[in-house]
């Protein structure tokens, strides 16, 4: 294969991983849900997809190639892991879990945009609860005792919260699928 023809199957390999990227970190975190490393793994699981780019066969499913990637990278992660504690899927049911996801319709990124709509249209003290409980490591009980407010109310504000987001964002896909 001649430089030319290489950089464009490396242009056309790229366009494909940026793509299906946040599809891709979506699938990663829901194999390790609630660990903090999922975006290393993801990560490295982006490394070791670029790195056998020369096995993809373009015009084949990307996702589904790219995705058995990431899983072996979670493998490896979780062995890596295992002497901690923490709860651990057993493989057939990450192998379930995976399958399902490689099946799923692509319209993570029309969700994810949907769901940044959304937040948009919260108040700033609504949006820092729910920063603070999916994106930062500090417990509820800590951020009750920052905000002034007890953890059971703000259990049931996160519970009013992901019932609102969930139906602005069903809200904003039907209305973009009646438009077009």
């Amino acid at each position: 294969m001649d430089a030319v023809q290489q950089d464009d199957r490396d242009s056309r390999f790229v366009n494909e991983l940026t793509t299906n990227q946040l599809s891709l970190s979506l699938y990663v975190r829901s194999l390790l849900p609630g660990d903090s490393a999922a975006h290393d793994v993801a990560q490295q699981a982006n490394a070791k997809i670029w790195e056998k780019r020369g096995e993809f066969e373009l015009g084949t499913n990307f996702k589904a190639w790219a995705f058995s990637i990431a899983r072996y990278e979670v493998l490896n992660y979780r062995k890596r892991q295992s002497r901690d504690a923490r709860l651990v899927f057993s493989d057939d049911l990450e192998q379930t879990i995976a399958t399902e996801l490689v099946d799923t319709p692509d319209d993570m990124q029309e969700r994810h945009e949907a769901l940044q709509s959304c937040l948009q249209k919260l108040r700033p003290e609504q949006r820092d609860l729910l920063l603070h409980r999916y994106a930062k490591s500090g417990t509820l009980a800590e951020y009750a005792a920052e905000v002034g407010r007890s953890v059971g109310s703000l259990k049931v504000t996160l519970h009013r919260l992901r019932t609102s987001l969930l139906g602005c964002i069903e809200g904003r896909i039907r209305s973009e699928e009646a438009v077009s």
